[in-house]
This record gives structure tokens, sequence and C-alpha cells, in this order.
């Protein structure tokens, strides 16, 4: 005998919300649906081991697409509702089942309910325009429950011939929503969605067939102890997971129980320079169930880089990010895997140096992310922070760092150690093999993210460090030691040949003879003029000073060399310099092969 009745709704959830604004992406129903398919075993296998139900197996969910009918059915073998359930828990919106279940069962471990089933089941009707549902509870002799409504806060409920115990949920789609009769469409939601789901999922199973294929994978590797896994399962679970073909450099398994449960894995993949361009994908799951990408008040921010899968039952499958924000627990949570990448990194560089080095290059960018997005990372990791250097040996970069200066010391002008280094190898070839004849060592900063990194490093440690490009600071780099090479008559030559030049001239005595002049631009002008130049605001050099090397052979003979070949030769020295620092533009290079053909006639006509 049917009967009718009203859908009792909380003043606070009115089921236009409901219907249409439940949750931010309407696909996300099918994960509603199936994990309340999943809970209804969970609930039953749980009675099973307290000998309140028969002991079963052959537990699933079956998913069936029916284009002609318009239909979406969901079906599982689980525990099943009568009558009075029916109307408890599905007209009764903001009453929890699964709350419900757990606090009847909490004295006997009753965990591993993840879902509300009253409001995940609504979110049916974001796509639907009619559901009905066939049930059959687990106790014997109950009668098999037929319930059908609109959604429009009126129901009908009575018998129905269901034989097996479990239930049905037939959705009755809107016309504007037939790609949920698509089977392709669904198979890829339910691997978004659904791909480590606890029992299997059958999607269309073909009648009569005696080894259906799941969707899902019902034991993900993150689920086994990290002594029973395989480097073999370990590289096929990426390669699956996130159909990224290249083998990760190598990944941490996560597995806690205590104070709060969370397992997962997290790899490290080969990253790109342009960290912006090249975001990573950490999966989070609740009991197996997915909840989101990259949730960034569950993981930081920086370890978006990596790619994982992280499942933690403390966070509700639907919960704001003001929630998660604010909650200590979801804090610890995030620490505790920063902690975990940090040893990670630790112990691979105290255990295996050469696969660290090896990595470094892939790391780096990871690495030196994390210390500029979280200072306490920074803390865990910047003693094994290294560079490689000039002679390409890496080395510890905190190494570098000299005895900090007191303040009396910083009074009196002293200033902490100058850590050179290179931004572009090849660009200061000549500068780079100045630095070798001279002894000075320097190290190779030519990632995307150095150049704040770097500045990163001094504010960290402003009393024992601070970095100089090895143009920047000649004097005290290059200098031949003790020597007086100040020239007035060369600096006023070049000043006099360079004066349509936005260039200062300065004449010094250097250790190597062969250089006739270098580029200086002093590093914190050079620094704001690169800043400017990454905002777009203009890469105009400033405060250029061209270093003449009064030790040089060919500049002495300036002062005697005819008046046009002297303004030739001047540019000439003044271009092969700048081209140390940067290209040249149009114009100067037109300037530069004239004059290299000039001079090149010249000197083989003598």
């Amino acid at each position: 005998m049917e009967k009718q009745g009203n859908i009792q709704i909380a003043s606070e959830n009115m089921m236009p919300i409901i219907k249409k604004w439940l949750y931010s992406d309407k696909d996300i129903f099918l994960r509603e649906i199936v994990a309340n398919a999943s809970d209804a075993i969970t609930k039953l296998k749980k009675l099973e081991t307290l000998g309140e139900a028969p002991k079963g197996d052959g537990y699933k969910i079956t998913i069936t697409t029916d284009t002609k009918a318009k239909t979406l059915t969901v079906e599982d073998n689980g525990i099943g509702m009568t009558q009075d359930e029916v109307e408890r828990y599905i007209t009764q919106i903001a009453f929890s089942g699964a709350a419900d279940f757990v606090a009847k069962y909490e004295k006997t471990n009753g965990d591993g309910i993840i879902g509300h089933f009253g409001l995940g089941f609504y979110s049916a009707y974001m796509v639907s325009e009619n559901i009905e549902i066939f049930t059959k509870s687990y106790r014997d002799g109950e009668q098999a429950v037929h319930w059908v409504s609109d959604g429009n806060s009126t129901y009908t409920i009575g018998d129905t011939d269901k034989k097996t115990r479990g239930t049905k949920i037939v959705m009755h789609l809107a016309p504007e929503e037939k790609e949920f009769t698509d089977e392709k469409a669904v198979k890829k939601l339910l691997l978004k969605y659904c791909s480590f789901m606890p029992y299997p999922i059958f999607l269309n199973p073909k009648e009569g067939e005696k080894d259906p294929k799941p969707v899902n994978t019902t034991e993900p590797l993150y689920l086994k102890q990290p002594a029973d896994c395989t480097e073999e399962e370990y590289q096929n679970f990426y390669r699956d997971t996130f159909r990224d073909f290249n083998p990760p450099l190598f990944w941490i398994h996560l597995n806690m129980e205590y104070p709060f449960r969370l397992k997962g894995i997290l790899y490290f993949p080969k990253i790109k320079k342009n960290v912006d361009l090249e975001p990573g994908q950490v999966k989070l799951y609740c009991e197996q169930v997915f909840v989101a990408n990259n949730i960034k008040e569950v993981i930081p921010e920086f370890l978006m880089l990596l790619n994982g899968v992280i499942d933690c039952p403390e966070i509700p499958l639907n919960v704001s990010r003001s929630f998660l924000q604010n909650d200590a627990k979801v804090q610890k949570i995030s620490r505790y895997i920063t902690k975990k990448v940090s040893d990670k990194l630790s112990e691979l560089y105290n255990n295996d140096r050469e696969k660290y080095e090896n990595c470094w290059q892939d790391l780096s960018t990871f690495v030196k992310y994390g210390c500029l997005k979280d200072d306490d990372f920074y803390e865990k990791v910047k003693n094994i922070i290294i560079f490689k250097n000039i002679e390409g040996k890496y080395q510890p970069l905190i190494s570098c760092f000299g005895e900090s200066i007191t303040e009396e010391e910083a009074k009196k002008g002293v200033e902490p150690k100058a850590v050179y280094y290179a931004s572009d190898e090849n660009k200061q070839a000549q500068y780079i093999a100045m630095f070798r004849e001279a002894g000075l060592d320097a190290i190779v900063c030519d990632e995307y993210i150095d150049p704040h990194f770097i500045s990163y490093i001094e504010y960290q440690n402003p009393t024992c460090v601070r970095f100089l490009r090895i143009d920047a600071d000649v004097d005290a780099a290059l200098k031949a030691e003790g020597e007086n090479g100040e020239d007035k008559e060369l600096e006023t030559l070049f000043t006099d040949c360079l004066k349509n030049k936005k260039v200062r001239v300065k004449t010094e005595k250097l250790k190597n003879a062969n250089v006739p002049a270098i580029v200086n631009v002093p590093e914190f002008l050079r620094r704001m003029t690169e800043m400017n130049s990454f905002y777009r605001m203009g890469d105009d050099m400033h405060d250029v000073t061209l270093i003449v090397n009064t030790s040089n052979a060919a500049v002495n003979l300036l002062k005697t060399a005819e008046e046009g070949e002297r303004l030739r030769a001047v540019e000439q020295i003044y271009y092969l310099a700048l081209m140390s620092y940067k290209p040249l533009e149009p114009e100067e290079l037109q300037t530069f092969t004239a004059n290299t053909s000039i001079l090149l006639e010249k000197y083989l006509q003598k």
C-alpha cells in the first residue's frame, strides 16, 4: 500500500538550494551516490563482524546507463533500508544516517562510514527530474520499499517486489543532462572520483559475463605498508594515477595512525624551471573517496609541485575552505606532511649524496620555492641546499657563509662575506675565466627562481652573507693587489670617445692583462633593473661602469694611436666588454661589425 508524505527540510536547508547549489560542480553527484552505496556495504560488513547479520560475499556496486530511458542507475548489495529508515534517512534531509550508525556502534570501532546519506543523496537532483529508490533491508522478513520523488518537497512510498538485499537508485535525468547516460562520460567521472573506492564498481556489465573488470582499484598501493611495496609497484601506481610516463625521482610513503590517520604517497617528478607553468597534482581522498585536487589548506602550496595521493579520514568530504583554514587538526596534518618531505630530503642528502646531487637539478626549484613560501620548511632544509660552483662541483650553500658581523662592525661599514655567482655561464664566460685565473670561486645561479631565492637568503642571513654577481664587484675580486691602476689620461680618452653612451669610465689594473676592459654594474641597481624588466617596467641599464684595464697592452697603445683609429678601437673595446654583459642592440651590433671589418683590413694591410 502506497502513501504520500512531505519531505522534512530543516529551515536552513531549502530544496531549491540543495538541488542547484549544493556543490560547485554538479558532476560530483555521482561521487555522492556511489559513496553512499559504499557506505551501505561497509555498514553491512560491520554488522557481520558483530554477528548481527549473516556472513556474505560478492560485495559490489553496479552502475547502469540507459540512453533510451534517459536514466542512470546505481545499485549496491549492502545493508538496505526498511520503510521507516527510508522515511527517516531520506525524507529528513538534515539527518545523517551515517552519523546515527556510527554513534550506535562507536564502542565497537564503527569507523569507515563517510556518507551523510540525506544531503549526498539529494545532490542527484542537480541533474535529475525524478528519482526512484528500490531498497530491501538485510533484516529477515522486511518488505522491500519503493520511494519516488521529483524533488519538490513531496514523495510517494510503498512496497515493491525487489528480492535481493541492498539499494538501487534510478535517476531520471533532466533533458539537458543526457551526457550522464553516455558510458564514456560516466566512466571518466568514476575514474576521477571513485578510482580507489573499497568495493568493486562495475559499469554496464554484460549479462552472463564471468569475469567483469571493475573500473576502480579497491586496494590502492598507498593503503599497503611501505615495507610490502616494491619499486615496480610504486612506479606503476605513479604512471597509472597521473598518466606520467617519465619515472619519478623518488617518493615518500605516508603512513600515520596517531594523532590522526593519514596514508598516501608523494612523488617527486622531474620539475621544469618555470614553476608557475608546471603545477603538480596532489589528490586528496577521504576513506578512498576523492575530495579534491590541490587543497592548499591541507597541503602546503609549495608541495603542489609534487604529484601524490593523500587519504585522510579526518577531513570530511564536503567542507568549506574557511573551516579548513581554522581547523587545528588540519594545520597539524599540513605540518606533518611538510616535515615528512623535509625528512626525506635530509635522509637522501645524508645517506645517498650522489643520488641527491644527480636529482638536484629537478629538486632545486621545488626546494627553493618551498623556502620562499614557508620559513619553517627553510629552517628544516637550509643545511641541505646545494649549488654547483664554476668548476662543476656541488657544495652546500651554507658552507659559503662567513662569520656573522657584529652590530659595531656594521656601523663601521664592515660588510658580510660576499658570495659570487654567475647567472649565465655562456654570457659570463669571460668573467668566469678571469675568476678561475685569479683563483676565485663562484656558484652558478641560473634558474628562473634564483634571483628571488638569493634575495630571500640574504634576508634570512643579513649578517653573514651577501650575493654579488661576478660582474658586479670587479674592484674587490679582480683588481691586482696593491696596485694603483688609475690613469686619468686614459679615463679622459675613453670618456670623450664614449660621450654618447650611457657609461661611466674608470681605470684599474686587473690581475688578467689579456682583457682590455670589462663592464661593472652594481649588484643592487642591476637587481632593480632585472625586477623592472620582469614586471615589464623597462629594462634599460643604469649606472654602467666600464673598467678599463691599464695593464692591457692594447689599451696603452691608444694614447699614441691616430684619432680616427683611436675612436674606432675604443668603441670596439666598449662593445667587447658590453657583449660579456648583455646582447648588443641592433645599432650597436651594426657599428661593431663595421668597425671590425675596418680594423681587420688595416691589420692585414700592415
